[in-house]
């Protein structure tokens, strides 16, 4: 396995993730954090079949989503970015080998009313776990201030002088960001790309400094933007998207970029190529 890219951070490879996963040890790393391709005809601009039958795509998610499960260190953590209809069936996958913590709703901004559904106004982040989590640091937010007078929103019932003074607990409705990186910030022109916060708060959440992040859907890179921001290591595939990912981290992190990795990443790979076994039960061994 050669990168296709590499940091003082991570590695990144071009290849198709199943390909990279199959060839990993198990429980190798802290964290993962997926955003898969939702099935929905979406033009990534580069070829990719994003519309394929519902029972192949979900056999593939299957086996994308037990492999990284495989992957997880005792302890460590699995984040899913969903649409709330896919979240709904990756549930079931993921808790036959893991256990839950949250579903994280990750508000939706300027969207519409679709036939005769409800206004979507979120997306779901789900949160799980391999056991009891190695690592889970509370995160704090700024109090909330209107951006015209640039007053506080709420009064906190009267009880704003106990509040801490670090800011609010982070909790699992995050209605402070949206989705979508803005226009000006994306790297693949006309393709929706995760905002930087969404897995950065997964990351920051889930792992220390020196642990190591896998993200089998690379797109614009934001995780392994994240990951190198916090230094973090971290180990990527991307199929069609790795040059704009190289750009991204490129320009971000242009040291990181020149240096050679500090990390041996072929420790993380078998040799044989031979996956171990992970039972698809939690009461089996996971």
């Amino acid at each position: 396995m050669k990168p296709f890219f590499e940091t003082s951070h991570g590695a990144l490879f071009q290849a198709d993730c199943l390909k990279v996963l199959s060839s990993m040890k198990s429980e190798c790393v802290d964290t993962v954090f997926a955003d898969p391709p939702f099935n929905i005809g979406k033009d990534y601009k580069n070829g990719f079949n994003d519309r394929v039958s519902q029972s192949e795509y979900m056999e593939w998610s299957k086996e994308w989503i037990f492999e990284c499960a495989r992957v997880l260190k005792p302890g460590g953590s699995f984040f899913l970015y969903a649409t709330p209809e896919l979240a709904v069936q990756f549930a079931p996958m993921l808790g036959e080998l893991l256990d839950f913590r949250h579903w994280i709703a990750v508000c939706m901004k300027a969207t519409f009313p679709r036939g005769r559904k409800l206004y979507p106004a979120h997306y779901a982040l789900l949160y799980y776990t391999r056991g009891v989590p190695k690592t889970f640091n509370k995160l704090r937010l700024p109090v909330p201030t209107c951006r015209h007078c640039g007053g506080e929103v709420k009064d906190y019932g009267g009880h704003r002088n106990k509040l801490n003074p670090e800011g609010l607990n982070l909790s699992d409705f995050w209605d402070d960001t949206s989705p979508n990186r803005h226009k000006k910030f994306k790297v693949r022109p006309g393709v929706n790309e995760l905002k930087l916060v969404i897995p950065e708060r997964a990351i920051l959440i889930s792992t220390e400094p020196g642990d190591i992040v896998f993200d089998p859907f690379g797109g614009g890179g934001s995780t392994y933007q994240a990951a190198e921001l916090h230094h973090r290591n971290w180990i990527g595939t991307e199929l069609h998207d790795s040059p704009h990912i190289k750009s991204r981290l490129t320009e971000v992190f242009p040291i990181s970029a020149r240096q050679k990795t500090r990390y041996d990443w072929g420790y993380l790979f078998n040799e044989n190529n031979s996956n171990q076994v992970l039972r698809r039960s939690k009461g089996e061994g996971l």
